[in-house]
């Protein structure tokens, strides 16, 4: 076991294959999940002017108990045309902008109106309910990072700052390939000894979250010939290939040999990782390739701990989730020469694992919270112990 890489030395060589993908601009509407690969500057202030923030009155500073003339009205959109002098005020909208002169804004609810006088019933501060040019965001100043993914709001202020378009990542074109004879299309009746092809589906929804789009998917039978046609097709179109199956030592493990004919270099192969053991890892040019073990849990283990980083650091953000601490709240044994990877629900500081973990089990990740990390040793790892953790 002297030759298994430990998780943190697997991840590292990962990433350090990583040559992030150009970026692209891309149209507000469409950018949804993008990350951003430059950052986004306010291209003027946010408010661009003073503007109300009620409906009401705008007024000089001073007292309550004050009739003032209306001059005027400020509506959004449609500033008032004079300015504002002592004894006057102007009605005015929320959003409106505040006119020159005024130095408050008094609630609609706090004035009484007759004909064309105001009277105010409540004290005007200077300042009173109004937005000041600039409040948001000040022109120059960086509104977005660059390595950010852009969810709703950011796409809102990145509109609000003055941009159309952002520069974005390019997404990740992933090629998916599950290997086994064992493997039949989803909704076809099972022949005996037949299972359904999980794994595709899976990966293609991890692939989605991390912010790849998954350019081809294909089943392999277990023959050298047909894997090494399948793996050749799926590196012509994709810059991640991730299989799935194939990549141990049995007779029929045809994956290894089908990457190294395809000119793809090898990087590693076993991690001392359960479930995971037998995962590779290696490159052709830019193109990264992980053939993953075709057990669903340790499919789906070992790509968010490997493939989801790489496609992470691919388009410029964050590639590994913050590791965290929390109390085991049940005994769980420890393997002797190998981490292990338990599924946990998480309630605040204490971690319970799922239930059965075996790697064929693909329930025990329906309600995970996180991957637990259980360090290798002898025995077991005690209720009550500390125990890391990375939240999915």
């Amino acid at each position: 076991m002297a030759d298994l890489l430990s998780v943190d030395a697997a991840r590292a060589a990962v990433l350090a294959a990583v040559a992030p993908l150009p970026s692209q601009d891309v149209p507000l509407d469409e950018a949804l999940g993008r990350v951003l690969r430059g950052d986004v500057v306010a291209r003027g202030d946010v408010p661009p002017f003073r503007n109300s923030a009620m409906d009401g009155f705008a007024v000089t500073a001073g007292a309550a108990g004050r009739s003032l003339r209306i001059v005027g009205e400020s509506r959004a959109g449609a500033p008032a045309a004079v300015g504002l002098r002592e004894g006057e005020a102007v009605r005015i909208s929320t959003g409106a902008a505040v006119p020159d002169g005024a130095d408050a804004v008094i609630m609609v609810e706090h004035t009484s109106v007759d004909g064309d006088t105001v009277t105010v019933h409540d004290q005007a501060d200077t300042g009173r309910n109004v937005r000041g040019a600039g409040d948001d965001l000040r022109r120059g100043t960086v509104a977005i990072a660059a390595g950010t993914t852009l969810g709703p709001a950011a796409l809102g202020v990145a509109a609000t700052a003055g941009h159309a378009t952002v520069p974005c990542a390019r997404r990740p074109r992933v090629a998916l390939l599950a290997t086994g004879d064992e493997l039949v299309p989803i909704g076809e009746t099972l022949p005996p000894g037949g299972i359904h092809d999980s794994n595709a589906v899976a990966l293609g929804g991890y692939v989605a979250r991390a912010g790849g789009i998954v350019v081809s998917r294909a089943r392999v039978q277990d023959t050298a010939e047909a894997t090494r046609a399948a793996v050749e097709a799926a590196l012509a179109g994709a810059d991640v290939l991730i299989s799935t199956g194939g990549v141990s030592v049995g007779e029929h493990d045809h994956v290894k040999a089908a990457l190294g004919a395809a000119g793809v270099q090898e990087t590693f192969w076993r991690v001392a990782l359960r479930p995971g053991k037998p995962t590779w890892f290696g490159t052709r040019g830019d193109q990264l390739v992980f053939g993953l073990p075709g057990n669903p849990v340790s499919a789906m283990v070992t790509f968010l701990l490997f493939a989801r980083p790489a496609l992470l650091a691919l388009q410029g953000a964050p590639a590994l989730v913050p590791r965290e601490t929390a109390v085991l709240t049940t005994a769980v044994p420890r393997h002797a020469v190998r981490d292990e990877l338990i599924r946990v629900t998480l309630d605040g500081d204490r971690a319970t694992p799922t239930g059965p973990q075996g790697s064929h089990v693909m329930t025990s990740m329906l309600a995970a919270d996180g991957l637990a990390l259980v360090p290798m040793g002898d025995g077991e790892l005690p209720a009550g112990a500390e125990i890391g953790f990375e939240r999915l």
